[in-house]
């Protein structure tokens, strides 16, 4: 099945579709970054690597609260998310 992409004609579509290019661009940046701090934190957890972990910490909560300001997350899944992690930080 072919998918049409239709393109915009009014002046108002044109200038929403720019909008949503730039916009798309920003939240996948930031869902991206979101993504790769946590599986970095994850990797030292594996690696049982306390210290590192430990410094690396408040940055992943810094990431894990901008997705939530920036509704990539939910806020529950946040604090849910940051409460497993830092259980398994302080596992180690």
């Amino acid at each position: 099945m072919k998918i049409i992409k239709y393109m915009p004609i009014t002046k108002s579509a044109k200038k929403a579709l720019r909008q949503n290019k730039s916009r798309r661009a920003r939240n996948l940046k930031q869902s991206r970054l979101f993504k790769d701090e946590i599986k970095a934190l994850k990797k030292l957890i594996a690696a049982k690597d306390k210290k590192s972990a430990v410094e690396i910490l408040p940055k992943v909560y810094k990431t894990v609260d901008k997705a939530v300001k920036t509704n990539i997350l939910n806020k529950n899944t946040a604090a849910r998310l940051k409460s497993r992690l830092t259980k398994a930080v302080n596992k180690l």
